[in-house]
């Protein structure tokens, strides 16, 4: 379980270092606009870099400017503009065998779990005899079809509970390419973040729709994005001072 959590915290740290070595090699004159130009060499510096968002070069951008303005000079490395990362608190159970942990569906009960994982007894195991098998009752969500194969999750603090991110896996039935007499638009924009309707095409060729249609707006979720940045911004201010 360490190994894979250092692992992907080393696989993390090795994008955010060529993303930053990039933008470091090809830093524009005016960092707050890059030409047509300078946007095609930034994107050629970083690895697979035509096929990252323009808002993730933006904010590595901006972190450098803020690294600048106070030392006066660029970064040499990602090492020298962020802190060391800090190891969240969790078990990757996915890594384990059977020997340390085991997840079992109630056959009775389509919603429970059970989950079965060795723990030490001590701060410091030293021998087999100080692990110890506990169980763990899980609750699925009605989403999990009945039929579907968990698998060992990775378990997480959060406050004072304990939850389990849980991935399972089910059979669908194969889709047929042709034969289709219902179908699903979806669509974005600016003001809507997502529309969506669907349809029915009938015998005689007609298409008729199914419904009003849905629309999802995230304008709440964009004001307390808002708000919490004004927010950090203040504070990041107070601290300044």
């Amino acid at each position: 379980m360490a190994q894979e959590q250092a692992g992907r915290a080393l696989r993390s740290v090795k994008w955010r270092a060529d993303l930053v070595a990039g933008a470091l090699a090809e830093w524009p004159e005016d960092p707050k606009k890059r030409t047509g130009e300078e946007w095609d060499a930034v994107r050629g510096a970083i690895p697979g870099g035509e096929y990252l968002p323009s808002s993730i070069i933006r904010s590595r951008t901006r972190q450098v400017a803020v690294f600048e303005s106070k030392n006066a000079r660029l970064p040499v490395d990602v090492f020298e503009l962020e802190p060391a990362p800090r190891v969240p608190r969790m078990l990757l159970l996915a890594a384990c065998d059977g020997q340390q942990a085991t997840i079992e569906r109630s056959a009775t009960e389509p919603t429970k779990a059970l989950l079965r994982l060795q723990l030490p007894t001590r701060p410091d195991p030293q021998k087999y005899a100080d692990w110890t098998w506990a169980e763990c009752p899980i609750t699925l969500p009605p989403t999990v079809p009945a039929n579907a194969v968990t698998h060992l999750p990775t378990v997480r603090i959060t406050g004072r509970k304990v939850r389990a991110d849980v991935a399972y896996t089910h059979a669908v039935p194969k889709t047929s390419r042709t034969g289709h007499t219902v179908a699903l638009g979806v669509d974005w924009g600016l003001n809507t973040l997502f529309s969506a309707g669907a349809a029915r095409m009938h015998e005689d060729g007609r298409i008729t729709a199914l419904g009003a249609g849905a629309q999802f707006r995230a304008a709440g979720v964009l004001a307390k994005q808002y708000r919490l940045r004004h927010i950090f911004e203040c504070l990041h201010a107070k601290t300044d001072h």
